[in-house]
């Protein structure tokens, strides 16, 4: 977070040329800002910000926090899922604070990329900043959101389920219209219906769950 109090100047050559000193968080004021989709986390313990002798004010805090998401799965694992994070602070109308984000969508996208140390389920592939304002009751308030876009890498869902489950379909139509006896056929799709009911339970474990629409894997 950075701001500018135009109360907190002073010329360094007059102090030593010291033109920045660090003071714990509770000495100036400093804007208390919230996630909305935030659900739990884990906040640092840096109450510390660095004071510029122009009167401009920095604070960092690192934290990792859990955010709601609604995702649409219709597509799985082929879907791309889009998740927002929203900053504002309810505390100041927008008439005392004004939220602006200090780097572009195309800068923040590099540095988080950079962030992903392995390449787990999903890729990140886009980020967009949307600055507006959100009313509430009788105040006006400034909200900063940063829409993220993500992919799911479907190969291991290939290779564990879909794959599978199209050797049984043709298995099965190449016993059901092959040369073998009746007794055989029998055998075969019974040991097919076992098959078939083991990638059911796996499925079931694998697939996301979805009150609204479930994925169209599901319903095949």
């Amino acid at each position: 977070q950075e701001w500018k109090n135009t109360f907190a100047t002073w010329d360094p050559q007059d102090f030593c040329n010291i033109s920045k000193v660090i003071l714990p968080a509770d000495t100036y004021w400093s804007p208390n800002i919230f996630i909305l989709e935030r659900v739990n986390g884990q906040i640092s313990s840096l109450d510390y910000m660095n004071v510029m002798h122009n009167g401009n004010f920095n604070s960092t805090q690192p934290s990792q926090v859990t955010l709601t998401c609604s995702l649409k799965i219709f597509k799985f694992p082929f879907d791309t899922q889009t998740c927002n994070l929203s900053i504002a602070s309810f505390l100041y109308p927008v008439k005392d604070l004004v939220m602006k984000t200090r780097r572009t969508a195309a800068e923040m996208m590099r540095d988080s990329q950079s962030y992903f140390l392995t390449d787990g389920e999903w890729k990140f592939t886009n980020l967009s900043i949307i600055e507006y304002l959100e009313k509430l009751d009788d105040e006006v308030y400034s909200v900063v959101t940063y829409v993220i876009s993500m992919e799911r890498r479907p190969t291991l869902y290939i290779l564990n389920l879909i794959l599978p489950t199209c050797a049984l379909y043709l298995l099965d139509m190449a016993v059901l219209f092959g040369p073998s006896s009746l007794e055989d056929k029998i055998s075969f799709q019974i040991a097919i219906i076992l098959g078939s009911s083991m990638l059911a339970v796996i499925l079931n474990n694998i697939l996301p769950t979805s009150s609204s629409k479930p994925p169209v894997i599901g319903t095949h």
